[in-house]
């Protein structure tokens, strides 16, 4: 077969005709086979796998985006249904401070309502006890006067006693 090939290299005929050296393009086929096995079995081999091995790292991350992209969707979801009912409880816990002041207030108000009932209740019963010693001062008054202008006309001094008996005569006789 090398002779063959050798032969076929002639430069009388062939591809020797053409400037081809055949021993040469035997050495260098026979090169060239070794060179691909050995690169194939050292260098092509692990170049796939890694080759391999980043399509996969590759498409994990593509799969893992999506994913997240899910969760995210999700968790927006969520957040919002969150922010919602949050709203929601604020609006209730909101409402109800409002309740609390207007009862709160209006506890007060009746408060205030009957302290000031009590303070007029108080100042009738003061007025009442002033009319009425008032009255008793003015009623003694009377009774003196009543007493000098007795003593003036019947011009005698009186007693005590007498002088007891003519007022209440006098007042009687007035009242009726």
């Amino acid at each position: 077969m090398v002779h063959l090939l050798t032969t076929f290299g002639d430069s009388s005929s062939g591809l020797g005709a053409l400037g081809v050296d055949g021993k040469a393009f035997v050495i260098q086929l026979i090169t060239f086979v070794l060179a691909f096995l050995v690169l194939r079995k050292y260098a092509f081999t692990p170049i796939l796998k890694v080759l391999a091995e980043r399509r996969e790292t590759i498409e994990s991350g593509v799969r893992l985006g999506e994913e997240m992209q899910k969760e995210r969707a999700a968790l927006d979801a969520k957040l919002q249904a969150s922010l919602v009912e949050a709203r929601k409880q604020a609006d209730g816990i909101l409402a109800q401070a409002n309740d609390a002041a207007r009862e709160t207030v209006r506890a007060a108000e009746d408060k205030a309502r009957e302290k000031a009932e009590g303070i007029i209740k108080e100042a009738h019963a003061a007025t009442q006890q002033d009319a009425a010693r008032v009255r008793k001062q003015i009623e003694k008054e009377v009774v003196s006067l009543v007493s000098e202008a007795t003593e003036a006309i019947i011009d005698e001094k009186l007693d005590a006693g007498k002088d007891a008996a003519l007022i209440d005569r006098a007042l009687k006789g007035q009242r009726a």
